[in-house]
Parts: structure tokens; C-alpha cells; sequence
């Protein structure tokens, strides 16, 4: 359909809405009413040429054969299609025979819907179309829309006719029809001032994406083709590839049959997409309404070809409890087995953030590949993606462990950067990944990047946001870059490719650690703040000063004293969560950091307020202390005193953490394991002592902590001694923190550099333009 015949029809069914509805519905509401009716339209036309024979059908079950309930098949045999209408009634005639009984109107056209088949009862319900007509019928404007949809100018078939005038009117394709829609739908929350909705896909990059997925292995199709899109939105994607898989005229020669699948959770495109499955002969049974995060509708079952547009940028937190439990991933589409540095395997999260759940489609594609075999051939993916996918989330998270997991496992074919503005709803730039696991010898362990950015032509007109479009010119070069499979020097008339191996997007994300080196000194200053709960600070100071002593003995027994301090908390702008509030207010609370103070406050007598250079010594003198006088102390409350009475100072004794015995046996062991020599032991974290076998490992200080990513292909040791050795002697690498992540970054592998121009030509520029200007003002001065 040519952007002609899209605008005019389009223009036709916004008048609809605007010359029948305008007094009946807000302007925003005016899609209840003509979405539907599309659809419905739609099917009724198609089912008029066979309505007698599907009511001789009718007929022949109940007289003759005497069935109690209709027979489906014999129905569907007479229809010509997967779905039929058994009541005596078509639009046409519901609209030809008028009666001024409201009762009556309503009547007839429940009996018609009633008289659908169950597979076009659920789009009826999905749209709440009763509703929407007994409402039309109430307010006297049902009989002016019905004219309207039956009007011979505007044709919903995907067959051609003829309009009023004898003039012919193309077909209206399943695309098309979506096309139609997502403008629809544009429209009307514009009228409503509400987002978009999701980004319907150009039809031309369909056409891209059909080209990609099949154009490389167009002489090895199986026999018999399942297409799956987990996002089908209208189905245009899988109808589209259905029609370029069994183009007659296409250089796809394919033989078998091909059977299409999909997921949508907004009942109205899965309802247009329902509807166009039906008409087109496909199984609507096929297609399953709901989220495709929260429920694997199709598990177990994989797939030849996977095309998908998922929403980005979109929130799944949603559907987080379907997938999550606590911390817990539970549905095996996003876990994953990923070897850590030292080459063991673990199971790890294949999770994005819940504010961006694109990701999250991809890895339901991805388990869906069909294995390759000779049976199977694998299976091959294409998916549209912004450039978030590319590089969000750190190394071990996440959305790294889906990019690590689809590259290590060699399934990344390429990515192609498409033009900004190429999209009806959004301006950002977008990329096709394409996914294979069963990439050709020549392109096994590799990955080609194409930036095809520059590769449009503008559109005279915008339609939304998008304001340039791919010609078939542009989709066959980047296609036949895609088939070269060589890098390209940079060109603003052809696409750019580079090929790269699959190690060059990985790095290790290495852990660098410095020494804790703490003083120490007991004072009346630091260790008063014992008494109170970090976190309860400011409430608790003021609770202390507004009672004193008093709040040990008297908070269990006067409730006005918890009342008053919740009140304050709160006329403060304090907000605590109902644990925080019991913890403030309970005496357990209270004498629990009185002790510790309390015990602050002896060991303070026992040892004095020298300050400390050495905390190892410091701590000797405070167990010795605490052991001499039967004192007790839990980890954590010695902990809370330390850090009361502990600062960092770079001058200071580093901590030690512990002195740890290395045999023969468990020293080889671990110079094994660190690949390095014993003298480079302490750049590891172990310092030997005089004694053999003996290392000193110290306390880490977590604020002194740096992370270093190294690319995969370096060697993380040679790494630290050049750049990071030289300037902080006293760092070392701790590799059991290591971890391995993957991000692809277009901009840095096609960025071209643009040099400044010289001061000269600069200064001469600005020269002349100031010359232009003096003549500007003397001539509007009237002085030259």
C-alpha cells in the first residue's frame, strides 16, 4: 500500500470518528469505537460471498443430521476460512434494515455477533464491542457508523475493489492494516495527550529483516518453517516473512509450508492480529494474548526463524514476581551457565534492571533455538534493540551476562545500526541484532558491526517521528555487506562493516586493592556516639537530651515518651519504615548500645587515650584487656567500637587481616592457580615474612578500592605492573574478584576523527566575516 492510499484511508476512518462520534465521545475515546469496527468490518466482508452456503451448512447440521451442537469444520469447509458466522446477518444487511426500535436494532446485531465463531467472540471481547455499540445504539449515531464502514470507498479486504465510482482500490495487507492502525492509534492519543504506545516497526525494515534472516541461507530452508515473535504487536513481522519466505517472484524459492507464531499482551493488536492470521489461512490458535515475561506460553517448543520488535525502555517490574522470587531467578529462560575467571562453571542471572525488560525478550528467543543438527539447521534471530542493550549493566550483571552469554556461545552474527528517525514513535538510534547457531566455518567466532546510520532517504513528509526511510537500494547494500562479510572503509554512501572476534567485546572487570592502615585513640568525644544507633542517630540524640537517663527506665512504662518521639520524627521530616520505628522506640535498643558504650567507656580507664600508630598492637592491648577482665563482647559490638575510635591515616600501620601457612604442597597449589612466581606473590595479596612458608595478609580499605576493565585479550598481571604498579606501590590484584563482562560500543569502533582547523584559517574566516559585517551596518546606516 503507497503512502497515498495509506493517507487517504486513513483520512476516511478519522472522519468516521469526527463526523459521528464528535457529540458522543471525548475525541480521546473515539479508538473504542473505530478499532473495533476495522476488525469487524474487515472479517464481515470476507464472509459475505459465502453466507448462504454457511447457512445451508447450518441448515443441513440441524435438519438433517439432527446435531444438537454445530460441527466447527463443516462451518469453516463453508466459509472458506478459519472462522464463519452462522447468523442470518452481515453488516450490509443490519444496515439496510432500518427500524426506529432501539430494542430492535440491538437485538439483531447481538444475534450477528452471537452467530461468530469463538475465535472471533474473543476479539469481539477483547475489544468490549457490546458495550460500545449499545452505547452508539443509545445515543442514535450506530446507524450513521454502520453506513460509513459499509461505504464502497473504503475498502479493509486484502483483496482489490471497486469504490462508488468504479474506480479500482488496492488491497489492504496485514502490514497495511497495521500501518493503518498504529496511525489510528497515534491519532487518537494525540487527541488525548498520551504516549504513542509502543514502537510500530517500517514496514522497510521489516523487509531488512526478513532479508537478514533468510537471504544467507535461502537454499538450505527446511521443509516445513515455524516463525515465532514474541512481541507480534498487529503481526506484521510474521506475516511479512511469511510473504518474502513464498514470494513467487522473490529470490527466496521455498517449497514448504510455513506456520507462524506469536505473543501480544494488548488485547487490540493481539485482536488485529488474530483477526489477520484467520483471514490469511493461518491457525489463530497460534497467537496467545498476554505477557510474554510472565508466562512461557510456548515452552518447550522452538522455532526455525525468530523476528521481534520488543518494547525498550519499558518496565517489566510488573512481572518481576513471575520471574524473581526474592533475589531468586525461577524461570530457566533467564539463567544461564557462565565459567568465572578461573574457568568453573556457575549459574548465573541472564536479568536487566526492571526499568528496561528488552533484554529479557531476547533471552526468551534465544531459548527457543532449535539445536543444530542435519535434522534442524539451528535456528536464526532477528531483533530490533536501542542502544542500551549494547553496554548497560556492569561486568556480572545482568544485562553483561545476556551479552556474554549470546557471544561466548558464538550466536552473535551482527548488529546493524540503523538511521535515527526511522521510527513512527521514537527518534533514537536502534540496531538489528542478528542471532545464528549455526553461523557458516568462515564466520564462526566472529561478529560483523555495520553502520548503516547514513544509508536514508528523507520523507517530504514526517509521519510522527519518523522523517527518512530505507529504500530497496539501501536494504540490498547493507545486505550484500552483510553477505561480504569484509571490513569497509568508512563511506557516507555505503554502509560501513567491520569484523571483529568474539574476544575483542570482552574484559575483565579486575579488583585492585590498597592496604587499611588505621590509628587508633580512645576519647570521650568518639565514643559518646556509642550510645546510639547509626542508622537512629539524629532521633535518638534527641530523645537522649529531651530525657536523659530516664529513657532506660521509663520508655517500657510511659507510652507518651514512644509517642512523642515518633511525633518528633515526623514534624522533622524523619521518615522511617514501621521497623525503624520499633527499633527507636524499644528499651532492647536502647540498653543494647548502652552497654557497648558502657564497655567503650572501661576499656577507655584499662588502656588510656594514647593515640595509636599500629592497630594490630591497639587490638592486642584491647583483647587483652577484655580477656583479663572477664568482659563480654560479641564481634560485632568490638567492631562497633573500633570503628568508633579508628580513622584512616596513609601514615599508619597497615591492618593485618591474618598470618596464613603455606606447605610445599598448598604453596604450589596456589602459584599454580595465580599463574605467577613466588616473588610475585605479594602483588597478589600474600607477603612473606622471614619465616618460610609464612605470609601476611592484610585488611583491604574498601574507599582506596579501584576497578580496572581489561580488554580479554591482555593479560590482567602485565596489565597492573604498567599501569597501575607504577603509581600505587602498594596495591595488589585480588583475582577471586574478578569478574568478565561484554559491552559492544559503536561509537568507539567507527568513530572518525575530524582535526580542528589551523588558527590561521580561522582567523582569517573571522576576519572576513567581520569586514561583511561593518558593510552590513554602513548600509543600513545609509552612510556607504
Amino acid at each position: 500500500m503507497d503512502t497515498a492510499t495509506h493517507n487517504k484511508l486513513v483520512a476516511f476512518i478519522w472522519s468516521i470518528a469526527d463526523d459521528c462520534l464528535r457529540d458522543v465521545y471525548v475525541r480521546g475515546k473515539y479508538r473504542d469505537v473505530i478499532l473495533p469496527m476495522v476488525v469487524l468490518r474487515r472479517l464481515d466482508v470476507l464472509l459475505e460471498p459465502t453466507k448462504d452456503a454457511v447457512l445451508e451448512e447450518v441448515r443441513f447440521q440441524t435438519k438433517e443430521l439432527e446435531f444438537t451442537e454445530l460441527d466447527p469444520a463443516g462451518l469453516k469447509d463453508a466459509s472458506k476460512y478459519v472462522f464463519y458466522n452462522t447468523s442470518k446477518w452481515t453488516l450490509q444487511s443490519l444496515k439496510e434494515t432500518t427500524t426506529n426500535s432501539k430494542q430492535i436494532i440491538q437485538a439483531n446485531f447481538e444475534e450477528y455477533l452471537n452467530g461468530f465463531s469463538e475465535n472471533v467472540k474473543e476479539i469481539i471481547d477483547k475489544f468490549n464491542l457490546k458495550n460500545q455499540v449499545q452505547h452508539m445504539i443509545s445515543k442514535d449515531v450506530w446507524l450513521d457508523v454502520l453506513e460509513k464502514f459499509t461505504s464502497k470507498d473504503i475498502n479493509l479486504t486484502p483483496f482489490e475493489t471497486e469504490d462508488s465510482e468504479g474506480r479500482k482500490q488496492p488491497p489492504l495487507s496485514n502490514l497495511g492494516m497495521g500501518y493503518v492502525f498504529e496511525e489510528l492509534i497515534r491519532k487518537f492519543n494525540e487527541e488525548n495527550n498520551e504516549e504513542a504506545g509502543e514502537h510500530f516497526t517500517p514496514r522497510e525494515v521489516i523487509d531488512l529483516m526478513t532479508h537478514l534472516v533468510f537471504e544467507p541461507i535461502k537454499d538450505n530452508l527446511p521443509s516445513v518453517m515455524t516463525i515465532y515473535d514474541p512481541a507480534c504487536g498487529s503481526g506484521g513481522m510474521l506475516t511479512e516473512s511469511q510473504n518474502f519466505i513464498q514470494d513467487e517472484e522473490g529470490t527466496i524459492k521455498a517449497t514448504g509450508s510455513v506456520y507462524l507464531y506469536g505473543k501480544e499482551i494488548n488485547d487490540e493488536t493481539y485482536a488485529i492480529c488474530k483477526s489477520d492470521m484467520m483471514i490469511r489461512g493461518n491457525s489463530p490458535e497460534n497467537i496467545r494474548v498476554g505477557s510474554t515475561l510472565s508466562t512461557d506460553e510456548f515452552a518447550g517448543t522452538q522455532f526455525n526463524y525468530m523476528l521481534s520488535n520488543p518494547p525498550y525502555g519499558k518496565s517489566w517490574a510488573s512481572e518481576q514476581k513471575y520471574i524473581k522470587d526474592g533475589k531468586e531467578v525461577i524461570d530457566s529462560r533467564f539463567i544461564v551457565q557462565l565459567n568465572n575467571y578461573w574457568g568453573e562453571s556457575e549459574t548465573v542471572e541472564a536479568v536487566p534492571r526492571s526499568s528496561d525488560g528488552q533484554l529479557l525478550f531476547l533471552m526468551e528467543m534465544v531459548s527457543k533455538m532449535k539445536p543444530n543438527n542435519e535434522q534442524t539447521n539451528g535456528s536464526r534471530i532477528a531483533s530490533v534493540h536501542n542502544g542500551s542493550s549494547l553496554f548497560t549493566g556492569d561486568a556480572g550483571g545482568g544485562e553483561s551476562n545476556i551479552r556474554r552469554y549470546i557471544i561466548e556461545n558464538d550466536m552473535l552474527e551482527a548488529i546493524i545500526q540503523l538511521p535515527n528517525n526511522l521510527f513512527y514513535n521514537t527518534g533514537i538510534t536502534t540496531y538489528i541484532w542478528l542471532l545464528s547457531n549455526a553461523k557458516p566455518q568462515n564466520r564462526k567466532g566472529k561478529v560483523q558491526l555495520i553502520d548503516a546510520s547514513q544509508q536514508f532517504t528523507k520523507l517530504r513528509k514526517n509521519l510522527g517521528a519518523k522523517n527518512c526511510e530505507l529504500t530497496a537500494e539501501h536494504i540490498n547494500e547493507i545486505l550484500n555487506v552483510h553477505l561480504n562479510f569484509e571490513t569497509t572503509e568508512p563511506s557516507q554512501d555505503k554502509p560501513t562493516s567491520k569484523v571483529f572476534d568474539n574476544k575483542d567485546f570482552g574484559f575483565y572487570k579486575a579488583t585492585i586493592e590498597r592496604p587499611k592502615r588505621l590509628k587508633a585513640q580512645f576519647s570521650e568525644e568518639k565514643i559518646n556516639l556509642l550510645r546510639f544507633d547509626k542508622t537512629l542517630l539524629e532521633p535518638m540524640q534527641w530523645a537522649y537530651q529531651e530525657y536523659g537517663e530516664e529513657i532506660y527506665t521509663q520508655l517500657k512504662e510511659d507510652k507518651t515518651i514512644k509517642e512523642k518521639i515518633i511525633k518528633w520524627t515526623e514534624e522533622n521530616g524523619i521518615d522511617l519504615n514501621s521497623k525503624k520505628r520499633n527499633l527507636l522506640t524499644s528499651p532492647k535498643t536502647w540498653n543494647k548500645y548502652k552497654t557497648i558504650l558502657e564497655a567503650a567507656q572501661k576499656l577507655m580507664q584499662l588502656i588510656g587515650i594514647e593515640e595509636y600508630n599500629d592497630f594490630n598492637v591497639f587490638q592486642k592491648e584491647v583483647e587483652k584487656q577484655i580477656k583479663e577482665h572477664k568482659m563480654t563482647l560479641s564481634s560485632s559490638e568490638k567492631n562497633a567500637i573500633y570503628n568508633a575510635i579508628t580513622w584512616y591515616d596513609q601514615t599508619a600501620e597497615k591492618v593485618i587481616k591474618k598470618t596464613q601457612k603455606l606447605n610445599d604442597e598448598k604453596l604450589d597449589e596456589l602459584l599454580e592457580k595465580l599463574d605467577c612466581t613466588e616473588q610475585q606473590l605479594s602483588d597478589y595479596g600474600y607477603y612473606a615474612t622471614s619465616k618460610k612458608g609464612e605470609y601476611i595478609i592484610y585488611e583491604t580499605e574498601s574507599d582506596l578500592r579501584d576497578f580496572e576493565n581489561i580488554p580479554l585479550k591482555d593479560n590482567i598481571y602485565v596489565y597492573f605492573l604498567e599501569e597501575v604498579k607504577p603509581h600505587v606501590e602498594e596495591a595488589w590484584i585480588d583475582l577471586e574478584k574478578t569478574k568478565i563482562g561484554y559491552e559492544i560500543s559503536f561509537n568507539k569502533y567507527f568513530y572518525q576523527h575530524k582535526p580542528l582547523r589551523n588558527i590561521e584559517e580561522v582567523s582569517k574566516e573571522i576576519l572576513q566575516l567581520e569586514k561583511q559585517n561593518e558593510g552590513l551596518i554602513l548600509e543600513i546606516l545609509n552612510l556607504s
